[in-house]
């Protein structure tokens, strides 16, 4: 069968964007879920779940997250992910994300700190804080953090602790006992090469450069094993289905066929961390324009908006909007890449249908 981007495109949404079902199973199912803090309209991992999830809300992963078997963690980035999922990346070697072994300073007051929270069970940040009060250190973005949240952070990340739940959105830890080690090196390529799959899994189809730099991503899911992703993108080619489609080598799993699936019937808005449109260069490659995400780019540069929602309708994105709400009442605002909306009449009924399962989502009135 000749295969084209067409096809692709189809099964792109297709695989991805499957029958509603419950939390659960559709956690189960993606393997993992980016979460994101900005709430516009809602989180990422929020939007991400009201297209897979029967009647779900913003705020259900949250308040249901002690019952799921689920935990927040790092994958290809951080998000929440099935525990037997987790259980493949973890003991992490005593680094951070960056490989870079602890100073000894900070081995000391991970070891006090773990005490603390062992003899408390479960602990609020604010409450490890008024007892440790380790000062200020520099984050990521160049400001100044909290010592001790850091150090917390740092902690869930190696797998000494765990987040139970979040109070007010902020992660309450406790602490969490190492896993076993792999007992052999097949041991640990099994682990490596379930983990590239579980990755393909949320992701295929996924153009040669895109496989290869989602494989590279999994540094932060085990940095004890990094050397080893190399050769596991060179075994997960070979185990793939592959086709040559405009010049481009694509990847998806074997048993999954592209086939002639029919283009839905359905307008969608997705946050900008949906697995449909997460990959900037897979998305230029299926639909034919460049998306980027705009949140921290400066309003004067802003071509799209702070969280443009590509808008797919049927196969095809062929615009964004941004959604805010304003007094309990949804606005929103629409761009096309072709400068109007398309002509269909069906189009403005399902856009209309899809604002209306926002409203429903978000909980607010029409």
């Amino acid at each position: 069968m000749v295969i084209t981007l067409d096809d692709l495109r189809r099964f792109a949404v297709a695989r991805s964007l499957f029958k509603s079902t419950t939390l659960k199973c559709a956690l189960d199912r993606l393997g993992f879920v980016q979460a994101d803090p900005i709430r516009a309209p809602a989180r990422a991992q929020d939007l991400i779940l009201r297209h897979r999830v029967k009647n779900y809300h913003a705020g259900d992963l949250e308040r249901l997250y002690p019952k799921l078997g689920i935990e927040e963690d790092f994958f290809i980035v951080y998000g929440f992910v099935p525990r037997p999922i987790q259980a493949l990346m973890h003991p992490r070697s005593n680094s951070g994300a960056e490989g870079k072994p602890w100073p000894d300073a900070q081995k000391k007051r991970a070891k006090l700190l773990l005490e603390f929270v062992r003899e408390r069970g479960d602990v609020h940040p604010r409450e490890v804080n008024s007892y440790f009060s380790h000062g200020t250190v520099k984050n990521y973005w160049g400001g100044s953090s909290n010592a001790t949240t850091h150090l917390l952070a740092a902690m869930h990340y190696r797998g000494m602790l765990r987040v139970v739940r979040r109070d007010g959105g902020v992660r309450i830890y406790a602490a969490q006992p190492d896993g076993p080690e792999p007992a052999n090196t097949a041991e640990r390529l099994a682990r490596v090469d379930a983990l590239v799959d579980v990755a393909v899994r949320i992701y295929a189809p996924l153009p040669d450069p895109c496989l290869s730099d989602l494989v590279r991503r999994l540094r932060f899911a085990v940095p004890q094993w990094r050397s080893e992703l190399k050769n596991a993108l060179k075994r997960v080619k070979q185990r793939l289905s592959h086709a040559r489609v405009g010049g481009v080598d694509w990847y998806w799993p074997a048993e999954e066929d592209v086939g002639r699936f029919a283009p839905p019937g359905t307008v969608r808005l997705l946050t900008p961390f949906d697995p449909v449109v997460w990959d900037r260069d897979r998305f230029e490659l299926l639909w034919g324009w460049l998306y980027r995400f705009e949140a921290y780019t400066p309003a004067p540069k802003r071509k799209l908006g702070y969280y443009a929602m590509p808008l797919l309708w049927r196969d095809r994105v062929v615009g964004w909007a941004n959604l805010f709400v304003e007094k309990g009442r949804l606005n929103s605002e629409f761009g096309y890449v072709e400068s109007r909306a398309p002509y269909e009449r069906t189009f403005k009924r399902e856009l209309e249908a899809e604002l209306d399962r926002m409203r429903a989502f978000l909980s607010i009135r029409r």
